[in-house]
């Protein structure tokens, strides 16, 4: 698969997640353009249904960038966002999926540099298992 290029959704706190990744925008630091941004409140308010319909609908991996273990705006959503990955990492291994398809990382808001180095590291996390196998798509240039 030579032509693989990986779709990865980062759900990324306000406060720290997100911050991270603008202030690594900011240093013009470079990171996959695999990497999808989205912004949420806290990632405690990400679902275990959201992280899988991620999955199901196409995503080659999903990343979690929260708040610093004991840090976190809203007391312990980070810690409960850590849970829901893990539950979702079971419920993948389950079905037949790599688990590790889907990670939390925990970063203060201004260490750009911990968001670029995740979004490089989840890349190539991503790239070593390969497409989804739920959603192959194939290259630009062959035929469905």
């Amino acid at each position: 698969m030579d032509c693989f290029q990986p779709k990865i959704i980062a759900f990324c706190c306000e406060y720290c997640g997100y911050a991270a990744a603008d202030l690594a925008g900011i240093l013009r630091l470079d990171y996959p353009e695999a990497i999808r941004i989205i912004r949420v409140p806290c990632t405690g308010k990400v679902d275990v249904l959201q992280m899988l319909r991620a999955i199901q609908k196409g995503a080659d991996g999903v990343f979690l960038a929260g708040c610093l273990e004991g840090s976190c705006h809203f007391v312990e959503g980070n810690i409960r966002a850590a849970q829901r990955v893990r539950h979702v990492q079971t419920l993948l291994k389950e079905a037949g999926i790599e688990e590790d398809r889907v990670r939390m990382y925990n970063l203060s808001s201004s260490d750009g540099h911990a968001f670029a180095a995740y979004a490089k590291e989840m890349t190539e996390n991503v790239l070593r298992l390969g497409p989804n196998p739920l959603r192959q798509r194939p290259c630009p240039n062959e035929k469905p």
